[in-house]
């Protein structure tokens, strides 16, 4: 399944529009051979300037670059790498819940910016559930 790369592009572009930029604006280009314009950074995807690290998501390395600490957002971050990297480092037992839930996302929203908008409203609500259960 597609939903490991769902999870991570929503889950980024949430967190760069809540805790990075907020006016940040988005743009969907071919996986390969888009050269970026002056001022444009793109992210999970090939070449990008933020992508995967070693064993990080995108999402787990724009929280480390940006030293982000919001209380639940580690919890978060743990969810989306053990969907997208499938390695069960984390093993989050909401992680099958959560993927089935983007499965789903991906399936009725097929225009990017509506996943994006239905995807931060999830991780709106992810980020507060973890941030009162303060595990």
């Amino acid at each position: 399944t597609r939903t490991g790369v769902h999870v991570d592009r929503i889950a980024s572009a949430w967190l760069i529009r809540r805790l990075i930029d907020p006016a940040a604006t988005f743009k969907f280009v071919p996986a390969k051979g888009y050269a970026p314009a002056p001022g444009e950074v793109r992210f999970d995807m090939f070449e990008a300037e933020f992508s995967h690290e070693g064993d990080l998501c995108t999402f787990e390395v724009l929280c480390a670059r940006f030293e982000l600490k919001e209380p639940g957002l580690a919890a978060v971050a743990e969810l989306v790498h053990d969907i997208d990297v499938k390695d069960g480092k984390f093993g989050r037992a909401e992680a099958p819940g959560l993927a089935a839930q983007i499965a789903g996302l991906a399936l009725l929203h097929r225009e990017d910016e509506a996943r994006l908008q239905r995807g931060a409203e999830l991780f709106d609500e992810l980020l507060a559930y973890f941030a009162k259960k303060r595990d």
